[in-house]
């Protein structure tokens, strides 16, 4: 049986804002999203928005457990972070990781999240993540700059061919240009499946790369990692030389580009590739502002990420949209909205399924509760800093619980 649901407004981000709006759901299925007076609604939410199912692209969620044990540094220190989050996880036995992994889902699925990339060690939230009401990506870490690291790559593509259900897809993550392989970076795209690479996150990664200098000579060293015929020769030339390599692919896979914090303006991307922003840990390291708006305005797909637990308040992807928007505040909130749904959506190849409000689509929508005030635009009221809770519905069934 179909039922029609209306609210103060209807943000289906494929196209404008309805004032009592409604949606109409069949099954798993949205039938309808129709402007206020074309159908009868079942049920009246009253002030709050529904928008389409929040997208976090980029998390760790093994690292929830280290909310507030690793505090950012600022940029010209990260490799001290690091040595942290690495201290934490050599420090975590596979049942805290696996606890970890359950904590941090539980939060994206209470703040409306119902597809997730996440980046894992070993594939780690493989099974809690197939097992939860949400969609995912699940990225498998390959760290490992020596010769080793060709041998994990190979063993995460193995992983990820051998693994496929209808709502969790399998895939990897080389990690960064200064912690894997640079044959592995090379041979990242066309392998069938979805890449997440950290790029350019930190000023000390772009010395390493550009000039084989900087914090990160002796962090490698330590680690007994550092080979420097094995890093990639520049940061410049990783978007390029991953988007060519290997024969060329008819439906190229999506590849994320993860913060791309000093990534240089004169970057090419293509349609398959994205840039995954993630505000208040780019804010907690001090970097200085994000060129996400230089790139939107080329035409890039820049999206929104929370980051783990390691670095950020919590895995509440609105929130990043109403940081963003508290920081620049002229900045379109249809754009925001966008990146915390259909841009998300895009970036990790669910767009045909999830991300906007459309017929067709799987009905997967948030009821977001709206301050009692008017704004001349809609989206003002949705990303102003506002309290209470949000029910979600996915496929067609509202969540009873945040439990995964």
């Amino acid at each position: 049986m179909s039922r029609t649901y209306t609210a103060r407004y209807v943000f289906p981000v494929s196209g404008l804002p309805l004032p009592n709006g409604t949606v109409t759901v069949g099954d798993e299925r949205i039938e309808a999203v129709l402007p206020h007076g074309k159908r009868t609604p079942d049920e009246d939410f009253g002030n709050v928005a529904i928008i389409p199912g929040l997208v976090n692209p980029h998390t760790h969620l093994d690292l929830s457990g280290a909310r507030g044990l690793i505090p950012p540094t600022d940029p010209d220190h990260f490799t001290d972070w690091l040595r942290g989050v690495i201290t934490y996880r050599r420090t975590s036995n596979p049942e805290q990781t696996q606890t970890d992994i359950r904590d941090g889902l539980a939060e994206c699925l209470r703040h409306g999240t119902t597809l997730i990339g996440d980046i894992a060690s070993e594939g780690a939230s493989w099974e809690p993540l197939a097992a939860s009401r949400l969609r995912a990506v699940v990225f498998r870490e390959v760290i490992g700059v020596t010769t080793a690291g060709v041998e994990r790559w190979t063993e995460a593509v193995r992983w990820a061919m051998d693994r496929s259900r209808a709502r969790i897809r399998a895939a990897y993550s080389p990690h960064a240009p200064y912690s894997v392989n640079a044959d592995v970076l090379v041979k990242s795209v066309g392998c069938g499946c979805p890449v997440a690479i950290h790029l350019a996150e930190s000023p000390a990664e772009v010395e390493l790369l550009d000039r084989r200098t900087g914090p990160f000579v002796g962090f490698l060293q330590q680690l007994g990692l550092w080979d420097g015929a094995v890093l990639p020769s520049s940061l410049g030339g990783i978007v390029p030389d991953t988007a060519n390599a290997g024969t060329p692919i008819r439906e190229p896979y999506p590849v994320l580009y993860v913060h791309g914090n000093y990534l240089s303006l004169s970057t090419e991307l293509k349609a398959h590739q994205s840039i995954v922003y993630c505000p208040r840990t780019h804010a907690a390291f001090g970097h200085p502002p994000h060129p996400f708006r230089e790139f939107l305005a080329r035409g890039v797909r820049v999206c929104l990420g929370t980051d783990s637990l390691a670095s950020n308040p919590d895995l509440d992807i609105l929130a990043e949209a109403r940081f963003v928007r508290s920081r620049y505040p002229d900045f379109p909130g249809d754009q925001l909205l966008r990146m915390v749904t259909l841009s998300g959506a895009e970036s990790l190849g669910w767009v045909n399924e999830c991300g906007s409000l459309e017929a067709g689509k799987s009905a997967d929508f948030v009821v977001v509760p709206l301050p009692d005030a008017d704004a001349p635009d809609p989206h003002e009221l949705l990303l102003a800093d506002h309290a209470g809770a949000r029910r979600t519905m996915f496929r067609g069934q509202w969540r009873t619980s945040s439990t995964p």
